[in-house]
């Protein structure tokens, strides 16, 4: 008999915990966890590309190249995803990948001006004088002309291909990077 009692108790022991797993006041996590809450699946999440957005309008690039990587995972390789990645590699410093961002962003959409001005921009921090121009002209005639920073880059570059010599003193440039939106971005050749 006392054998069967300790099957028992033990039998007993297990049904009450699961029991006890089943309820909402058991085993569940309570308000005052210390755990994180789980995700809520019914909400909205926040836009990537304006957070990435906002983070570059605040100097936070390393940050906002994160959101813009995370705009990729929900949105897909969209030619404005890699615009802004390539935005935010060149205020980085990192002129080549932004190269390579920008022309993939031209490659899925070769239509916007903006990007042809970005890379246009790149271009010219790489000495790549004459391919920048056309970059620029393309986006200058994309645009019909309406961008004043598209314009006033394209001068620029135009300047510097006409004075274009060995011996030539380094000129103060100040190039804009544009954005699709409100905001635009001005690049200083440092010296």
């Amino acid at each position: 008999m006392k054998h069967l009692y300790r099957l028992t108790s033990k039998s007993l022991l297990i049904l009450s915990l699961a029991l006890a797993a089943c309820t909402t006041g058991g085993l569940g996590t309570s308000k005052d966890s210390p755990f994180a809450p789980s995700l809520d699946s019914n909400k909205t999440s926040v836009d990537q590309m304006l957070v990435g957005h906002r983070l570059m309008d605040a100097g936070e690039h390393e940050l906002a190249l994160r959101a813009y990587t995370r705009a990729a995972a929900t949105d897909g390789l969209t030619a404005e995803v890699l615009s802004n990645v390539g935005i935010a590699n060149l205020a980085l410093g990192r002129v080549g990948q932004a190269e390579d961002n920008l022309r993939d962003a031209i490659n899925k959409d070769e239509m916007r001006p903006e990007i042809w001005n970005n890379l246009g921009i790149v271009l010219m921090e790489t000495n790549q004088t004459a391919e920048a121009v056309q970059s620029l002209k393309k986006a200058y005639a994309l645009d019909n002309g309406e961008s004043d920073a598209i314009r006033d880059n394209l001068r620029l570059a135009l300047a510097k291909l006409e004075n274009s010599t060995y011996d030539a003193p380094q000129i103060q440039e100040e190039f804009k990077l544009v954005r699709r939106g409100s905001s635009d971005y001005l690049l200083r050749r440092t010296p």
